[in-house]
């Protein structure tokens, strides 16, 4: 069997960063992500400068405040950093569609055959932290092992801004001297009975008598056994939250004009892209609703040869679609809609193995086109600074006068 190759990457002090990377003046301040007037609440998460006063996260801000008194106190910004968060997913697609994410500044990653294109674990995770640090300017930490379980511990080992390997021979010099605690699914109440059982390191519960201590421990021990022993066969689960992204609207009235189909049918579409590219995944195949007055739903679709994320491709099927229709002076509709779904993330390894030819440099697809990606980017990039009504098409603004 092929030993796997996994990533674990783990931002550092996630929500604290981005603030500090968004205000210059709190670099270097003990800077606590939590609601400033909850006394009842607790940190979400605090800058390494607060951690050498005692904070940490899920601690009352009370006990917060009293331990750094001179601590900048911010609420939280959920929508900001999960707008962060998106990009950082994004990045991380580039390398393999095997991403398993367990919340917004952590997640797994499977690279297993993936080295022909990026190099080994190490260099796919230094490149990974030079991507995140060149394009976000943050920094995060990586653990790189043949399981889930080491790749996680390894992660935790040199933050911030670590990068750690764990391979086989540094089972029993690096993982077995760490207390019991780096153990996956250890709390504080089993490692307390861990330890009046004479267990304390993990090379401790490596050697134990797994038939003795399921007595004491149930089926924790068998967990416990495996894991100080380097086994761990869960595989990465990539997480299938977006399957498709639309946009419908309902008329106030009946329409039975094509053009102003068409129009809205070019707004809807950017819409779509946007937040397609946002989520970091392109799309195989575009749908178009129709529905006719007074109940008729139907629907067409059509499939991509490359995934896309660009509005002139996606308009250019969905106006086919509605053409193909026929629809006349005498249909009326009462709503029409986009939806893109088949989504994978962008960048994968799929579209980056495609042949090439030897001698003719590959022609960009209107689903590639690297023009059009510089170019929505830079829209993207400007909207998400001024406001959606920065740019707007010549089309809509017609539409919207009328």
């Amino acid at each position: 069997m092929e030993q796997r190759t996994i990533l674990h990457l783990d931002m550092d002090a996630f929500f604290a960063s981005v603030e500090q990377r968004d205000s210059p003046e709190l670099r270097g301040l003990p800077v606590i992500i939590a609601h400033p007037t909850e006394l009842r609440g607790v940190v979400s998460t605090c800058s390494y400068e607060a951690r050498r006063f005692g904070v940490h996260s899920a601690m009352p801000t009370s006990q917060a405040k009293r331990l750094c008194p001179n601590g900048v106190f911010i609420a939280p910004d959920h929508r900001k950093y999960s707008a962060v968060s998106k990009q950082m997913m994004a990045i991380l697609a580039r390398y393999t569609p095997l991403i398993e994410k367990l919340s917004v500044d952590e997640a797994f990653l499977d690279v297993t055959g993936c080295e022909r294109l990026f190099g080994d674990g190490v260099t796919m995770a230094r490149r990974i932290k030079e991507d995140i640090s060149r394009e976000l300017n943050l920094t995060a930490s990586v653990g790189i092992s043949y399981n889930k379980f080491l790749a996680k511990l390894a992660s935790d080992l040199e933050k911030p801004d670590g990068l750690v390997p764990i391979t086989p021979s540094d089972l029993e010099t690096r993982v077995h001297p760490l207390p019991i605690s780096r153990l996956w699914g250890v709390g504080q109440k089993s490692a307390e009975q861990l330890t009046r059982l004479g267990l304390r390191t993990i090379g401790d519960v490596a050697q134990m008598n797994v038939t003795r201590m399921r007595t004491y421990l149930g089926s924790l021990a068998d967990h416990i056994y495996l894991l100080a022993n380097g086994r761990d066969e869960r595989p990465v689960q990539p997480n299938r939250e977006a399957k498709s992204i639309g946009q419908e609207t309902t008329f106030a009235e009946d329409v039975r004009d094509v053009v102003f189909l068409e129009t809205t049918l070019l707004g809807q579409v950017e819409k779509v892209a946007r937040r397609l590219r946002q989520s970091g995944f392109e799309a195989r195949t575009v749908t178009l609703k129709l529905r006719y007055a007074p109940w008729q739903t139907i629907t067409r679709n059509h499939t991509f040869a490359h995934p896309t994320d660009l509005e002139t491709p996606l308009y250019t099927a969905v106006k086919g679609l509605l053409a193909k229709c026929g629809l006349s002076r005498e249909d009326a509709i009462r709503l029409i809609g986009v939806t893109v779904g088949n989504l994978v993330p962008k960048g994968t390894v799929e579209e980056q193995t495609q042949q090439l030819s030897l001698f003719d440099a590959p022609t960009p697809t209107v689903e590639t086109d690297p023009r059009q990606q510089e170019l929505s980017r830079v829209v993207d990039s400007l909207k998400d600074k001024f406001g959606d009504k920065i740019l707007t098409r010549a089309r809509l603004v017609r539409r919207e006068e009328e």
